[in-house]
């Protein structure tokens, strides 16, 4: 598919249109008090609901308002705390990775290197990509689950590979629109493009969606 087409491109600004429109007020579902508590939320992220994430990470800093804390601890006290998000011992294993490498190696500031910050384990290009285009408002695309499904619905790419549907979604959306269209995906996926019985009907998105075509 040539996503660089001038149809694509279209489709492209009528879907951030729509979206925008729905979802006005639409921002990052992981609550995003500080770049530290942000880049641990979306380690715990992974295969866990943010809303779960949210509430256990709320524990964890209460607990341990400085990352040195959480770097000097027993990884068991760390586990202890995080095991509601599942994954423990390698979401422990990051968590306390990240807490060394931000204290010990990049002097308490996030680097705004998507390279960099995927050095760390349980950081893949998803959570870096969140990362630098949420703290630095650097350009980038999260390309999740429910971003995934709704662009290949939409028509915006025809890969199931998040590198690729990342790359088509860069392609056609203008820069300035990469951090928020991923947010605005979620949005959908979760009102209205669900993975099973999606209210098609109802969606915004329904007069020019590929699959309703």
């Amino acid at each position: 598919m040539a996503v660089n087409s001038s149809k694509i491109k279209a489709l492209a600004k009528q879907t951030y249109d729509a979206l925008s429109t729905e979802f006005p007020d639409s921002t990052c579902s992981l609550d995003n008090d500080c770049p530290h508590n942000l880049a641990v939320r979306g380690i715990l992220s992974a295969q866990c609901t943010d809303k779960r994430v949210n509430i256990t990470a709320k524990d964890l800093f209460a607990k341990y308002p400085d990352m040195k804390q959480i770097a000097d601890e027993d990884p068991e006290v760390i586990a202890s705390i995080i095991k509601p998000c599942g994954l423990t011992a390698s979401k422990t294993k990051s968590v306390i990775a990240f807490a060394k490498k931000l204290t010990e190696e990049w002097g308490g500031v996030i680097p705004n290197d998507v390279d960099l910050l995927m050095e760390v384990p349980g950081i893949g290009r998803k959570i870096a990509n969140l990362i630098v285009g949420e703290v630095y408002g650097t350009p980038a695309v999260v390309v999740d689950t429910h971003c995934k499904r709704v662009m290949k619905r939409i028509g915006i790419t025809e890969s199931e590979d998040p590198a690729k549907v990342e790359k088509d979604i860069m392609k056609v959306f203008p820069e300035e629109q990469w951090i928020s269209i991923g947010h605005l995906s979620v949005d959908l996926g979760r009102k209205y493009c669900t993975a099973k019985s999606p209210k098609c009907d109802e969606c915004p998105l329904s007069s020019f969606c590929k699959r309703r075509m």
